[in-house]
């Protein structure tokens, strides 16, 4: 299978078609993070009569002319008063409470002065001031929170307003990962030989899955072996939406996964793209599962889970990118080395509102050095036809946080 184009590749990955989404109910506050799988219509007004915004007088406006007024009653918030204002005289009112009837204006207290049983007034205000309005919040009927939409505190707030108990959601996608390698070291494991590496992989694209809304299942590193690497690849495959494997997708003699991807019947959606870092990606596609196998450099495997992984964690809870690629202008010659597209890490900074990319503390080297992604840094991206940059071009990143 020849490589193919960069955008040959996303657009693929844009193209793919969830035969079924997963969705389940959660109460309210486990909801932050999700994606909303059913709009949020209201069905009452807010507020649902018209209610004071201050701590103040329930008057009719016109009888603010006559600078003093008998205080004839008290309102709290939460209670169901009776009594309404009459001419010449207000009620004391609180903030929440309902406006009560013939009243059309709350003045605040800090405006008047209290006399024994009446206030004077000594500011007026205009009419209807600090009235909350039939439907101010929101009215009945009304969309106010779209299906797709990530939650956030406000979200769960508003719904909360809503006697929304439990929301539908989609389901994030459990993401089991596997790193293959035979020199691989776990985390805290004894060294026992200068061939042996440890392992850094498995543990970024862990925390990649968590950022980006997945379930991680951390099922840790294999060796090289194709019987081991079938076994445990068939095992995640069984329990997971998406398997993400770093290593043994190139054309080594112990590269197994990208045979062992096609061993358990999955459909091969691309394999080998012109792009750098990480041209042996190779997605492949069971039902509505994914297995995703990623380089084993560290630095390609980070960029290459940015770049596709991601985009299927979201589109399995119908969600939209959350990585940006946004314009900058470079403060350093950039070196366009390689025909391909290209991903390169760059130092990135915001100054009034515009931002600016550079390269120091970026080493130039192989796929390997994680370190590059380390500080505030984006990816500076680049098409295959692209050709080298000078200080003051326009280019294009890709934004990290």
């Amino acid at each position: 299978m020849a490589f193919i184009h960069f955008d040959e590749s996303i657009k693929i990955i844009n193209g793919i078609k969830i035969e079924q989404y997963k969705s389940k109910k959660l109460y309210l506050t486990d909801t932050l993070g999700y994606i909303l799988a059913e709009d949020i219509v209201t069905d009452h007004n807010s507020p649902a009569f018209p209610t004071s915004a201050m701590d103040g007088y329930a008057v009719k406006h016109a009888d603010l002319k006559l600078r003093r007024l008998i205080i004839s009653s008290i309102n709290p918030a939460g209670t169901d008063l009776k009594e309404s204002v009459e001419s010449g005289k207000c009620i004391k009112t609180f903030t929440g409470s309902l406006m009560p009837d013939g009243a059309d204006t709350l003045i605040p207290i800090e405006n008047v002065t209290v006399e024994g049983e009446e206030i004077v007034i000594n500011e007026e205000v205009p009419f209807g001031f600090s009235v909350r309005e039939i439907g101010e919040n929101y009215s009945e009927g009304q969309k106010l929170i779209s299906k797709g939409t990530k939650i956030g505190f406000a979200d769960i707030g508003v719904m909360a307003s809503l006697n929304i108990v439990s929301p539908l959601v989609y389901e994030k996608p459990k993401v089991a990962i596997l790193s293959t390698g035979s020199e691989l070291l776990e985390l805290g494991e004894k060294q026992t030989s200068d061939s042996q590496i440890r392992s850094s992989n498995n543990y970024i694209l862990e925390v990649i899955v968590k950022k980006y809304g997945g379930e991680p299942q951390q099922l840790g590193c294999i060796y090289d072996d194709k019987e081991t690497i079938l076994k445990n690849m068939e095992l995640a495959l069984s329990q997971s939406d998406i398997v993400v494997t770093t290593g043994g997708v190139s054309v080594g003699d112990f590269d197994f996964v990208k045979d062992v991807i096609v061993e358990l019947g999955c459909e091969v959606l691309f394999k080998g793209v012109r792009v750098k870092p990480g041209q042996h990606i190779m997605v492949a596609k069971r039902d509505d599962k994914f297995i995703v196998a990623l380089p084993g450099f560290a630095y390609s495997s980070s960029v290459t889970a940015l770049i596709y992984l991601v985009p299927l964690i979201e589109k399995l809870q119908r969600g939209s990118c959350s990585l940006r690629t946004i314009e900058a202008t470079l403060i350093e010659p950039f070196n366009k080395r390689h025909k391909k597209a290209e991903f390169t890490a760059c130092s990135v900074s915001l100054e009034d509102g515009n931002y600016f990319v550079g390269f120091e503390g970026k080493k130039s080297g192989s796929s390997a050095i994680l370190t590059n992604m380390l500080g505030s840094t984006a990816l500076l991206v680049t098409d295959e036809d692209d050709e080298s940059k000078v200080i003051g071009d326009k280019v294009q990143i890709l934004l990290l946080d």
